[in-house]
């Protein structure tokens, strides 16, 4: 089992957010996939929509979630509803104790590239460089619509998920003059 699962109990991140999810309320897999492209979980947590049917099918192997025909077959194929079962909060709970959350360091593609930069050509650098600043001006024209868009119910989830699209921005933005240093230390300057 990778070191991950091992701090967390065997739940992966997928599994987290699935046992999140259904925290709310119960739901069936396509409703997890579409809860998945509305909040953006592919950007903050790198959980895809063919993830949420393996870690449907191993939580519900394991016992931590239950689910159950709909009964309403009139819209398509008969879709089944997943709920939590009791075990599965304390799971929940259980994996987020793990020290893991506060000591790990995410690793951009990005920094492995400028790391291996200095073996590149300098006008693929300077293109890299140009792309990566296009990108990250981007993320933050649309995580600023995000921000605009997240409604102000006053519910700590809402409020965590302001603070969590800020830190966002305020990343992008400080990689952006970042982006400035870099150029110069590789002598691809504007």
């Amino acid at each position: 089992m990778p070191k991950e699962q091992r701090e967390t109990g065997g739940l992966t991140t997928p599994d987290l957010i699935i046992l999140s999810f259904l925290m709310e309320r119960p739901m069936h897999g396509y409703q997890m996939a579409l809860e998945l492209k509305e909040r953006q979980v592919e950007d903050w947590a790198g959980v895809s929509r063919p993830q949420v049917y393996y870690s449907l099918k191993k939580l519900e192997a394991s016992g931590l979630i239950r689910g159950e025909s709909d009964g309403d077959s009139s819209s398509g194929p008969e879709r089944r509803v997943f709920t939590l079962t009791k075990e599965a909060r304390s799971a929940l709970a259980g994996a987020l104790e793990s020290d893991k959350w506060a000591t790990s360091r995410p690793v951009p593609l990005f920094s492995t590239w400028a790391m291996l930069s200095v073996y590149a050509r300098k006008p693929t650098v300077k293109r890299v460089i140009e792309q990566r600043r296009d990108f990250l001006r981007e993320e933050i024209v649309k995580e600023r619509e995000t921000l605009d868009g997240i409604v102000g119910d006053g519910t700590k989830s809402t409020r965590i998920a302001a603070t969590m699209v800020s830190l966002s921005i305020k990343t992008f933005d400080l990689e952006l003059a970042w982006l400035d240093e870099f150029e110069s230390v590789m002598g691809t300057g504007r």
